[in-house]
């Protein structure tokens, strides 16, 4: 595949993905109202996500940062999970809200929420910007959800390809031809 921006089609423009990120963070505030949480933001791809996210949230909130990879330069996960950058923060007994930019497949997720687990919260949840539940491999409880989408790689607020096009401020699909 080659991604250029000349076969990319507009999914979420601007305005409507601030209008649901808004959303997100108020629903989130509701749900842990008078607790305080722990945002885990999953690099590199949710980081502008998260950003706008914590910005919505109003109850108090910790973030750190954790870096998988599975897919390097290609538009499909290779199905291994490595760590290339841990959390630092103690999540024991607290309550901790991941942040992705999109759940695929499952198991990037699947991985690390098995991981989160060992260091005994109170809770895990999860905020993805993104659900693309047509390649599913694993079940994840995606607690909240930004945008389900159907199959398709897509780019741009914060997602990329081969580290380009995190830059754009809409989610573009590329279509291949």
């Amino acid at each position: 595949m080659k991604a250029t921006e000349e076969n990319f089609k507009l999914l979420f423009g601007p305005d409507a993905i601030a209008d649901r990120v808004a959303e997100l963070g108020k629903q989130i505030s509701e749900d842990y109202r008078g607790e305080s949480i722990y945002v885990c933001c999953i690099l590199k791809g949710a980081f502008i996500f998260a950003a706008d996210l914590i910005r919505h949230i109003d109850c108090p909130a910790r973030v750190d940062f954790i870096r998988l990879a599975s897919y390097g330069n290609s538009t499909t996960s290779s199905g291994k999970v490595k760590i290339t950058k841990d959390v630092e923060l103690p999540f024991h007994d607290n309550h901790v809200l991941v942040v992705e930019d999109i759940v695929d497949t499952g198991i990037t997720l699947k991985f690390l929420v098995d991981r989160l687990k060992l260091h005994t919260p109170k809770s895990v949840r999860i905020c993805a910007l993104l659900d693309k539940k047509a390649r599913r491999e694993i079940a994840v409880p995606v607690d909240y959800v930004g945008f389900s989408i159907e199959d398709g790689f897509v780019v741009g607020y914060g997602a990329d390809y081969a580290e380009q096009y995190r830059h754009l401020p809409g989610i573009y699909v590329v279509e291949t031809s």
